[in-house]
């Protein structure tokens, strides 16, 4: 109870808040990691066979059918308390930004507008050459092709279509990382939902943001599990978000009585 105080205190007297989510806070809701989707009929794929360039050069059909089941999987979600927690801050404290490590677009379906999607959106697809800019959104409902063939041709430049998500090897887009660097350093207060820390670039944004010398933020980190941010985190609510943040969001609107 005392660090749900805490974490509101500092959530109220913040100026500049960074709210930084993982896979934990989707998988609350229902959608499956990377790996926990490897079961059934894909249990004897590994990650570099489904999600890296090279594997969709090699067999685009197979990585396609891949993401269009997992497609599936996440539109069956639904944002659970934890995301709408989240979009309500936003809301009360609009100098908030997310920036997230999934694909998925629940932050947006609960409420949250300023957001910045490191590891892009699985539900969107784009021209693999990314021939009219980067990228280069295809909408795949807006022109016939044969869904049984695999992936479409790119209506402007013939080129094949792909999900518009990192793969392995890949750099994270250049502008979205370069945002959610400068956010880091701008904000005081960075809240860290639901993600190991171990992933990087992602997992570096809390040292920059608590390391930053002009603006040290203080890190709050909402997260049932032993993370890389639990040591530098100074408030550590330890359960799933879906649980406690509506608790903070609760004693905020005492606060803000």
């Amino acid at each position: 109870s005392d660090l749900i105080h805490q974490a509101a205190q500092a959530i109220r007297s913040a100026n500049k808040i960074a709210i930084l989510t993982g896979a934990g806070v989707s998988k609350e809701s229902g959608v499956p990691t990377f790996r926990d989707a490897l079961d059934g009929l894909w249990a004897k794929y590994n990650p570099e066979e489904l999600a890296t360039p090279m594997a969709f050069h090699k067999n685009p059909k197979l990585v396609w059918d891949w993401y269009q089941f997992r497609r599936e999987l996440v539109s069956q979600a639904k944002p659970n308390p934890g995301h709408v927690a989240l979009a309500e801050i936003e809301k009360r404290y609009p100098r908030t930004v997310v920036i997230t490590q999934n694909v998925d677009d629940l932050h947006e379906q609960a409420g949250s507008k300023n957001i910045i999607h490191l590891h892009g959106n699985i539900a969107e697809s784009k021209c693999l050459a990314n021939c009219k800019g980067t990228p280069t959104i295809i909408d795949i409902e807006a022109f016939e092709w044969d869904r049984e063939q695999g992936p479409p041709a790119c209506p402007h430049c013939g080129e094949a279509v792909r999900p518009n998500v990192v793969w392995f090897h890949e750099m994270l887009p250049e502008a979205d990382l370069e945002r959610a660097y400068a956010v880091s350093l701008a904000c005081d207060l960075m809240i860290v939902v639901g993600t190991s820390g171990l992933v990087n670039p992602a997992g570096t944004l809390p040292k920059i943001a608590r390391e930053y010398p002009d603006l040290p933020a203080k890190i709050v980190e909402v997260n049932p599990d032993y993370s890389m941010v639990t040591p530098i985190a100074d408030i550590k609510l330890e359960a799933p978000s879906g649980e406690i943040l509506p608790e903070v969001i609760e004693v905020l609107d005492t606060l803000d009585k």
